[in-house]
């Protein structure tokens, strides 16, 4: 027996909010569930969804998303004009990355691919 990963889940105060600022990002489709308190991104698996939840969860996200790009400063300038907030730089001439928050305060990191 197997188990097969179908969904990253991220608690938010507006799943919908949140979710369309993802699929902008992505260039996905954002389906609701018609209340606004679980919406998903694109069909395929593993998705992406956002799920309402009364109140933050307290501290660091304990896990990010990361994603790579041939184009680190037109995906930076992207993600700025979307809200997204840059928290930092890291890395060197080999290995480059800029951490990001989303609307809600999640970090992801977005790296220059080689």
């Amino acid at each position: 027996m197997t188990l097969n990963l179908a969904l990253v889940t991220i608690d938010s105060a507006d799943p919908v909010r949140l979710g369309t600022f993802w699929a902008e990002v992505l260039g996905a489709r954002l389906s609701e569930s018609g209340t606004g308190a679980f919406v998903m991104l694109g069909e395929g698996q593993p998705g992406l969804a956002f799920q309402l939840v009364e109140e933050p969860t307290p501290g660091k996200n304990k896990f990010h998303l990361d994603f790579a790009t041939n184009d680190i400063a037109a995906e930076e300038a992207r993600l700025l004009e979307l809200e997204a907030r840059k928290v930092g730089e890291h890395g060197d001439e080999s290995f480059r990355w800029v951490t990001f928050a989303d609307p809600d305060g999640n970090l992801f990191d977005v790296a220059v691919e080689n």
